[in-house]
């Protein structure tokens, strides 16, 4: 079992194996198919807010509500697709729940980024979110870019350095 904090440095992630137990801690982004799409395009044309800083953070594949969070399907076709380039933006781990393609988990390992997965488990994830805040396209309500505050999140490295627990 490790134990890390956001933002990772490339030597936190380049640590990770397939199968590792990791507990998570500090402020993570979170979305999903409908916000994803919008904040790759705004990487590429340069157009995401300043204040949000992406460098050796976590993409946390869910929406936020009233209830709390729990996993979505990574392998939906917009959420994989956003992988690479927010990647190639600063972040270091996408959490969700599924398997990934073979292609995406080798460009993964080309960036030394990770994919992990997370139980389904709301409540006890909820009892770990101690900060929630919109950060970007409120008008999409739960389905937004927040920025939420974690101890201790539980999770499983999926894929790391070219290979798959799938």
């Amino acid at each position: 079992m490790k134990k890390l904090s956001t933002p990772f440095t490339e030597a936190d992630i380049a640590q990770l194996d397939v199968g590792d137990m990791v507990y998570i801690s500090g402020y993570i982004f979170c979305g999903r198919d409908a916000v994803l799409p919008k904040i790759v395009n705004e990487v590429k044309t340069d157009r995401l807010d300043k204040k949000i800083d992406l460098k050796g953070n976590v993409i946390f594949h869910t929406a936020v509500s009233p209830a709390g969070v729990g996993p979505t399907s990574s392998n939906k076709l917009e959420i994989e697709a956003s992988m690479i380039p927010l990647s190639d933006a600063g972040i270091k781990m996408h959490l969700g729940k599924g398997k990934i393609k073979e292609e995406t988990v080798a460009a993964l390992a080309q960036r030394n980024a990770v994919y992990a997965v997370i139980p389904p488990v709301t409540a006890l994830l909820e009892s770990k979110t101690t900060e929630r805040v919109c950060v970007a396209h409120e008008e999409l309500g739960m389905e937004a870019l927040y920025r939420v505050k974690v101890e201790d999140y539980p999770v499983i490295i999926a894929a790391a350095k070219g290979r798959s627990i799938y």
